[in-house]
């Protein structure tokens, strides 16, 4: 027998944002493998008797490998059940679902894909801000703040991320952007172009830090939190 998988993004973790597709697929699912940021509340959802597997991944933490949770996605399917791969945010924004496709592909087990409320339009929101604005931001532009070393990308366009009038918002980067803003300033971003620090969006423990560029870096230099958060800069990040 074979499976199915829904790819299912949880959005930042207010379970109110999940879609309706969403829990009916977590309400109807025989195994749910969950990311850590889509645990708690959101898995009140599942039915009773489901399976709930953690399989997230957080930086600085011990961490299933991600050859081990593709094939504990196969594994589960090959038995015949309805599965869940719960990912935070969009599964689809720097979540590895390409890489967990590719496994379901191999081993012939169809899949749907879900979309989620992507986190950077969250933390937008919770900050009382758009994305984007006529003349002055016309740009969304979505970074990794890391690559699989842990460390900056070797490979970024710093002509792009150094625009000021586009809207950036750097994902996993709170101990790489002190190097990062160093970057960016020496590609003509100015060090006072408003940033923003969004943690744990959506959840009890959200909290919104405004500053500039320049002085995040420096806060960032000093230390981190355990939080998720993100990072946006651009005109709009502290309005």
């Amino acid at each position: 027998m074979t499976g199915f998988v829904s790819f299912v993004g949880s959005g930042p973790g207010d379970p109110e944002l999940l879609t309706l597709k969403a829990v009916d697929r977590l309400k109807r699912a025989d195994a749910v493998l969950f990311d850590d940021l889509s645990a708690g509340p959101i898995l009140t959802h599942a039915r009773s008797g489901a399976d709930l597997v953690g399989v997230g991944k957080r930086a600085g933490r011990p961490s299933p490998k991600q050859n081990h949770v593709s094939q504990l996605l196969v594994d589960y399917a090959e038995t015949g059940q309805r599965i869940v791969r719960l990912k935070s945010g969009d599964g689809g924004t720097f979540g590895r679902l390409e890489e967990e496709i590719d496994a379901l592909k191999a081993a012939d087990i169809p899949y749907e894909i879900i979309p989620g409320v992507p986190s950077a339009c969250a933390a937008a929101a919770a900050a009382g801000i758009p994305l984007t604005r006529r003349l002055t931001a016309r740009r969304v532009q979505f970074v990794t703040g890391h690559d699989v070393r842990g460390a900056l990308p070797d490979d970024l366009n710093l002509a792009a991320l150094a625009d000021a009038q586009a809207t950036t918002v750097v994902f996993m980067g709170q101990r790489t952007f002190p190097d990062f803003a160093a970057m960016l300033m020496e590609a003509g971003l100015p060090g006072d172009t408003p940033a923003l620090l969004a943690e744990g969006v959506s959840t009890p423990a959200q909290a919104l830090h405004r500053m500039s560029v320049a002085d995040l870096a420096a806060k960032l230099r000093e230390g981190v939190s355990d939080a998720p958060a993100l990072i946006l800069y651009g005109a709009l990040a502290t309005e």
